[in-house]
């Protein structure tokens, strides 16, 4: 038989490469569940949310798709639901912290899941990538960190563990531009973007809000004044499922002890002199989200009680009324004082205490990272950069700051820089003259 002429061969057939949606809000999840499915040779289309997933599915069927625990703009039950009846051939697979929860399994179950634990392995924290950070807006410069130069009588900036960093001069373009400018400082891939630091203690602090965040246990932050500990619940609500939910802080040491029991359970009209008109608590207006009690070690001990009743059963009452409300928050609660301690003085009560501290995570204190002080000060600088000209520090008013010893921890930073850039005036630069530490209210 002799062979057909090469004009009517038959094409060669071409084989469709196997195709996954990864839908997710983390862009660092998706990039890096993306290069492990790429490296397992499958082609992959990100999305960021779940209207774009659904749009990219429906342009091209995948054969798989991998959704992330919570989605930015759908309910994310509602969407699987709908995806599974739209797209019955597709793979669908769901991550939530440690565990997968499948779909009907398709042929490529296998490799999907085998790429989720590959992310697990390799990472401390439950899911370890940070959302990425925000992008530079258009038309404004953004300088690289700050790196704090040697000087003479100045104490070094001191690591957790005791050892000083090399000091790094800084170009002598500084004393001349606007911006900040030193050598790059990289950016943890592990810390969330709300932590500003790279120091070890910092990132355990993130990797433990990325562990617990997911779940509805409650969390006791403890770290001194000035420290973050308000950011640290922030945090843990942006990461939680009830991220669309209200997020609700309540100071226990701002309000009067007479009427901080009515703030947070609310009241009934006439339930004492002066209600008027019946009011909501914030323990209800939190319902469905996160309540956050800062300065936890200020509540009284008869209102400790009534807080430990509520944990407990869920259950309030408002002063004034009989009527029992049941209401699903979760608590994280903040302090300044060792109320390990407190319970063995009886100054906290330890049955509550040991309802809050199911999860503890304790802020730093600046000294304890004084390593990061340039990022924070490059941070700073820029964030009052949104309203003026950016502006930077001269090597004085670096070596002022590397010798403070900061008692009033990243709060006392920033009210010094805002103090000092008010003072400078029009002035570009920052010199040790504008540093002032003796007016800082913490």
């Amino acid at each position: 038989m002799l062979p057909l002429p090469v004009s009517v061969l038959p094409p060669p057939t071409r084989i469709r490469p196997r195709t996954a949606v990864v839908a997710s809000a983390d862009r660092s999840f998706r990039q890096r569940l993306s290069e492990i499915l790429t490296g397992l040779r499958w082609q992959v289309r990100e999305a960021a949310g779940g209207a774009q997933a659904w749009a990219e599915a429906q342009s091209t069927p995948p054969e798989a798709i991998i959704v992330d625990s919570w989605l930015p703009d759908l309910d994310l039950a509602e969407f699987l639901k709908d995806f599974r009846g739209s797209f019955p051939d597709v793979d669908l697979v769901t991550a939530s912290g440690s565990s997968a929860q499948e779909s009907p399994r398709g042929p490529y179950r296998q490799e999907l899941l085998y790429a989720l634990r590959r992310i697990q392995d390799t990472d401390t924290a439950a899911w370890k990538t940070a959302p990425s950070l925000d992008k530079p807006e258009p038309g404004r410069a953004h300088a690289a960190p700050l790196s704090f130069p040697a000087h003479t009588g100045a104490a070094q900036l001191a690591s957790p563990m005791g050892s000083a960093p090399a000091p790094v001069h800084p170009p002598a373009a500084l004393l001349h531009t606007n911006l900040p400018v030193s050598e790059a400082d990289p950016v943890s891939s592990e810390r969330l973007p709300e932590l500003i630091g790279n120091a070890p203690c910092m990132i355990e602090v993130s990797r433990r809000i990325r562990l617990v965040a997911p779940r509805s246990t409650p969390v006791l932050i403890e770290g001194p004044t000035g420290s973050g500990k308000e950011l640290v619940a922030e945090a843990l609500h942006r990461l939680s499922a009830r991220s669309r939910k209200p997020f609700v802080a309540i100071n226990c040491a701002a309000i009067p002890e007479a009427l901080l029991e009515a703030e947070l359970f609310g009241h009934t009209r006439g339930a004492f002199t002066g209600a008027v008109q019946g009011r909501t608590g914030r323990i209800e207006a939190a319902d469905g989200g996160t309540l956050f009690l800062d300065e936890i070690g200020e509540m009284p001990l008869g209102l400790q009680s009534k807080l430990l009743r509520f944990v407990e059963s869920g259950e309030l009452q408002r002063v004034g009324d009989n009527e029992q409300l049941k209401v699903d928050v979760r608590i994280l609660a903040a302090t300044h004082r060792p109320l390990a301690q407190h319970t063995q003085t009886g100054l906290f009560r330890a049955d509550l205490y040991y309802r809050l501290a199911v999860f503890l995570i304790r802020t730093p204190s600046l000294a304890e990272h004084a390593q990061d002080l340039p990022l924070l000060v490059e941070h700073f600088l820029q964030r009052m950069g949104r309203e003026a000209p950016v502006k930077s520090l001269d090597q004085g008013a670096l070596a002022k700051l590397a010798a403070h010893d900061w008692p009033g921890n990243v709060r006392e930073l920033e009210h010094v820089l805002e103090r000092g850039a008010i003072l400078a005036g029009q002035e570009a630069v920052l010199t040790a003259r504008e540093i002032d530490f003796g007016l800082t209210v913490n």
